[in-house]
């Protein structure tokens, strides 16, 4: 057995969340019971043999938003042997407010499904079976996935922030302008003395004299 090792980059084993489809009753129900155990028998050797941390495996049902909101995971995995939109729709909603990254190992490779799943959220949609030497490197390229992906997010979010701000402050700039017969430069110059006046940040001494002149009509 190849002995145990945390992922690189981290102090601690990575906490992981595994979400199974509920199988069905019917005809097929025991033998995709079966398949769905032995699936997650060698998802839970991959994990373990790679150091990971596995705190529980739950179905994919009403209450998983609650559970993995309780849990706080690091990373989720889902393993669904065919489809998982059902699935899917729990997952958004237990990570729509906490986002983490999210593996999804399928059988299904439709188009489709893989849209949907990126949709969702999915960092990595595998398709094509689950091996136990193939968790580690999976997770590893799903975690890095992540981290990018949020990293562009947060660059998106600070760049409309920004933008905000720097509208609010033509707006007060324009305000000033009207009401004191000021120059352009002159009501910046006047914006800025009194920011640093009450120390505050320029946006923010923008969006008090827009308040005002709300309030004043």
């Amino acid at each position: 057995m190849t002995p145990s090792r945390t992922p690189p980059a981290l102090e601690r084993p990575l906490r992981i969340v595994v979400v199974n489809t509920i199988v069905e009753h019917g005809v097929h129900a025991d033998a995709a019971l079966a398949a769905q155990v032995q699936r997650g028998n060698a998802l839970r050797i991959g994990l373990l043999e790679s150091g990971f941390d596995i705190v529980a495996s739950l179905p994919a049902d009403l209450y998983l938003p609650e559970r993995i909101a309780q849990l706080q995971p690091d990373l989720i995995i889902i393993d669904a042997e065919s489809d998982a939109r059902d699935v899917l729709e729990h997952i958004v909603i237990a990570t729509r407010d906490e986002r983490r990254p999210i593996v999804l190992f399928t059988e299904d490779g439709a188009t489709a499904s893989i849209d949907a799943a990126m949709a969702a959220g999915v960092s990595a949609y595998i398709v094509a079976g689950l091996h136990a030497e193939r968790i580690l490197p999976v997770l590893n390229v799903a975690l890095a996935r992540f981290r990018q992906d949020e990293k562009l997010r947060a660059e998106l979010l600070d760049t409309r922030h920004k933008l905000q701000e720097r509208k609010v402050i033509e707006r007060a700039k324009g305000l000033l302008m009207t009401h004191h017969g000021l120059t352009e430069d002159q009501a910046y110059q006047r914006l800025r003395s009194m920011a640093m006046n009450k120390k505050l940040k320029l946006a923010e001494i923008a969006q008090r004299i827009l308040d005002v002149e709300d309030l004043l009509g």
